[in-house]
């Protein structure tokens, strides 16, 4: 899986980066079913420490079907981050169409425990053209 970031969103002094692959091992396309990973790392670059409560996400596949996804954590985590940690997880997702897109957001605590939101960048699902059926 490549370590390159191709997507970054910043909010509020947090970085979000994400890299995407489409997975052909374990696609099935001759019954419909396109698979990706995407890796994100968490950037905190803000003073003070902050903990990932729950994520929004929201899927849509090119037949305009969308599937919002809510949560607590990401895999089963809820990570605290001090001042300049990062945190990485991998997870997957599988579309019945060749293409699509997931976006959203993390909801943090401060310090205080106050809430607020950083977005997750926009990023595209797209099988190579031969995997595409």
């Amino acid at each position: 899986m490549s370590s390159l970031f191709q997507h970054v969103a910043i909010t509020a002094g947090v970085t979000v980066r994400v890299s995407v692959n489409f997975m052909p091992e374990q696609s099935r396309v001759g019954a419909g079913r396109w698979f990706w990973v995407y890796h994100i790392r968490i950037e905190n670059g803000r003073d003070e420490t902050i903990q990932l409560k729950t994520r929004h996400w929201r899927i849509s596949d090119s037949n305009g079907m969308v599937n919002l996804v809510d949560g607590e954590g990401v895999v089963g985590e809820t990570p605290v981050l001090q001042p300049g940690q990062t945190h990485d997880y991998v997870s997957g997702c599988e579309l019945t169409t060749n293409m699509g897109a997931m976006e959203g957001h993390y909801t943090f605590t401060h310090a205080d425990g106050t809430l607020f939101e950083v977005a997750i960048p926009h990023f595209t699902l797209a099988a190579p053209a031969e995997q595409e059926g």
